[in-house]
């Protein structure tokens, strides 16, 4: 396990942290489930949260904060602002359909997924993919205010916009340095669990939060009804702005590839793959400055061992080598992407990959793709620290022989 050591705070998360010692956080800030759901409705005006699939890992999620998290002033208050974001999207999408049936006939037509271990290169390849302008990724602003469904003609003046953007700068505010890890802003492209978050099953709840038992009751849930419902919130975001083939991502697609091609059965499947030692070293800071965020509890990796150790990580790759070797997934629609490739000839590497899914990369998508490298060379945003540990190399010689992914240390 990498070593992680706290950010400096600024002065004044500090001192609004240090007042909230002296309160009641838990009345002043209040996480009843009950409260929750009425204040989201009355947010909203809309009553309906759809089926009650979603209800038990609501419950689990706000009895770990309560348990588990050691939330302190200010990630109570940001912990109520991103739940009723996520129940009051769930009331948006529903109210959607109610008002406009039709939404269920529309089509997700050949997504593009990527997905691989976490920092193994799946962001930028997101954003370079998402220059082509034959696919539409969502952005997020309307992943998280889904309500009421994009227009095509407002899709860059919408004022969910803004609204997007101060809540992003409230994040960099609190915690300068997690720009320097994962580029955020309203216009952005971002996750799959992100937006599946208002199922309360997603790898994004204890991804923010140490919370063991959300994790252990997490891990054993079937997620199909998480991936339908995501499916569900696609097609009210394409309703009214079409897109000819969605370009998705989340690493933790990775471990549910089976249910994935179950919900999306004619996706396309990237899987970028780096060295693992560095990967997961780099993911150890991440998660370590998310939970720095809204918790002053030291960092306890054993609570995320699922996500966490190398011996975790080695049997989720494994798993994909043997799907593959045995014909559980369509090999056909399952593609490799090696980081690599990505920073020493990264336009090379995405004609290959264009040719490999069967469409070849046209010009006007080429030159999109350069001018975004152009404006953002590795480490414009600051270089992101970490230290490694490469004693456990030998559990991922399987996985990094089959798929040829290099040794970086």
């Amino acid at each position: 396990m990498s070593e992680w050591t706290p950010p400096e705070r600024p002065e004044w998360v500090t001192r609004v942290i240090d007042e909230g010692r002296h309160m009641d956080i838990r009345s002043l800030v209040p996480l009843r489930a009950d409260e929750l759901m009425e204040t989201a409705r009355r947010n909203t005006g809309f009553n309906d949260f759809g089926s009650d699939n979603w209800q038990e890992g609501f419950h689990v999620f706000l009895q770990a904060l309560e348990d588990e998290a050691d939330l302190h002033l200010l990630g109570r208050l940001m912990t109520r602002s991103d739940i009723l974001r996520w129940l009051e999207a769930r009331l948006g999408i529903e109210a959607a359909y109610a008002q406009h049936p039709e939404i269920e006939d529309e089509i997700i037509d050949q997504p593009v997924i990527i997905t691989g271990l976490p920092r193994s290169g799946t962001s930028i390849l997101f954003e370079l993919l998402a220059e082509d302008s034959r696919f539409g990724s969502p952005r997020n602003w309307e992943i998280m205010f889904p309500y009421p469904p994009p227009e095509a003609a407002q899709y860059h003046s919408d004022p969910r916009i803004e609204r997007c953007e101060h809540l992003v700068t409230q994040w960099n505010r609190v915690v300068p340095s997690y720009a320097t890890m994962h580029e955020m802003g309203a216009e952005i492209p971002n996750e799959c669990i992100v937006a599946m978050s208002c199922t309360f099953r997603s790898e994004n709840l204890p991804g923010q939060y140490q919370i063991p038992s959300y994790n252990a009751w997490y891990y054993q849930q079937d997620l199909e009804p998480a991936y339908r419902y995501y499916k569900r919130m696609l097609k009210v975001l394409q309703w009214r702005n079409p897109r000819q083939h969605w370009l998705l991502k989340a690493p933790s697609h990775l471990g549910n590839l089976s249910v994935l091609f179950r919900v999306f059965q004619d996706a396309r499947v990237v899987i970028t793959h780096r060295d693992p030692v560095v990967a997961q070293a780099s993911v150890t800071n991440l998660l370590g400055t998310l939970y720095w965020m809204r918790s002053s509890k030291a960092f306890d990796a054993r609570a995320f061992e699922s996500l966490m150790t190398p011996d975790a990580s080695a049997a989720r790759l494994d798993a994909v080598v043997e799907q593959l070797e045995q014909g559980q997934l369509p090999s056909d629609q399952v593609h490799s992407f090696l980081y690599h490739d990505l920073i020493n000839q990264p336009l090379a590497a995405l004609e290959t990959l264009y040719r490999e899914m069967g469409s070849p990369l046209d010009a006007t998508g080429r030159d999109a793709m350069q001018a975004y490298l152009a404006r953002k060379p590795q480490g414009k945003f600051g270089k992101h620290q970490y230290s490694l540990s490469s004693g456990q190399r030998e559990l991922y010689q399987r996985y990094q022989n089959f798929f040829g992914v290099p040794d970086e240390v």
